[in-house]
């Protein structure tokens, strides 16, 4: 099977926000500020178990966002176009992710579902659960999420239709909030065939809730 790698256009400038601002903090500055965090939720950061804290969030934050850091378009230039005509759809499932929402900056945590038909080539299937990491890995809204795992593979593969579901249980309404433990949210964007075609729509739906 034959690699092409293709020459991408910039994703839109929201997908790819890991632009660093004006001034980062350094390293010290960011334990500084857990530490300011930590005495105003009342608690006392010199004590033996939070005397670490700090730097053990701050390397927290390096793994948790490290999507800032990464490009989409990089993980989906590798497009394999020998497939032996092969041309039905490509799904995906139960993509297993966990991101924070960027109002409280508490988690929200699910699985997402990806399917495309093909145009021109496909991806090696890996690069498709990459790509959830690298938006779940930034501050986010669900909503936006959707949107940018389209886009990107929309901008990658020109695919003639693209299906993403994404299911999520978030803590700002769970922990916090009206407190409605097990509540989920699930938000979908379609496009080609999948929206031009409520029977590919349909058999997406099937796909990803029947077979299970």
């Amino acid at each position: 099977m034959d690699a092409v790698v293709k020459t991408l256009k910039p994703l839109h400038a929201r997908a790819n926000s890991n632009l660093a601002p004006e001034h980062k903090p350094t390293r010290e500055e960011a334990e500084a500020a857990v530490r300011v965090l930590l005495r105003w939720a009342g608690d006392d950061p010199n004590r033996e178990g939070l005397i670490d804290t700090p730097k053990r969030v701050v390397k927290a934050y390096e793994e948790l966002f490290k999507g800032y850091k990464q490009d989409a378009a990089e993980i989906l230039a590798t497009v394999f176009e020998d497939v032996e005509g092969y041309d039905d759809m490509v799904l995906v499932r139960d993509i297993p992710f966990a991101s924070h929402c960027e109002h409280h900056m508490v988690p929200f945590v699910g699985k997402a579902h990806i399917a495309y038909f093909p145009s021109d080539g496909v991806v090696g299937l890996s690069k498709l659960a990459r790509v959830v990491e690298v938006f779940a890995r930034r501050l986010q809204t669900q909503e936006t999420m959707t949107a940018q795992i389209t886009e990107s593979i929309d901008d990658a593969l020109r695919p003639r239709g693209i299906a993403v579901l994404i299911e999520a249980e978030h803590m700002c309404m769970s922990m916090r909030g009206v407190q409605k433990h097990g509540a989920s949210t699930i938000t979908t964007r379609f496009t080609g065939l999948f929206r031009d075609e409520p029977a590919e729509q349909a058999r997406f739906f099937t796909m990803v809730r029947g077979m299970k």
